[in-house]
């Protein structure tokens, strides 16, 4: 992932290209809601889970428990 920032330019064409034109003074505010989402991203690609698993399988230990009767 490109650490270079997303100017107001490059948003509103962005966005243009996908179909969603953006009033003028929406494109700085696009802009930086885009580059936040990056620096989240990239910061959640540095995390190391290791052998985490995930969600769901926590989920259904908890569904088996509750369905087997036992108190």
């Amino acid at each position: 992932m490109s650490d270079v920032e997303l100017s107001a330019t490059e948003a509103a064409r962005w966005a243009l290209r996908a179909g969603l034109p953006l009033e003028s003074e929406r494109h700085a505010e696009v802009a930086a809601t885009a580059n936040h989402i990056h620096t989240v991203v990239r910061t959640l690609r540095e995390l190391d889970f290791g052998e985490t698993p995930p969600a769901t399988h926590a989920i259904h230990a908890v569904e088996e428990e509750a369905t087997d009767g036992s108190l």
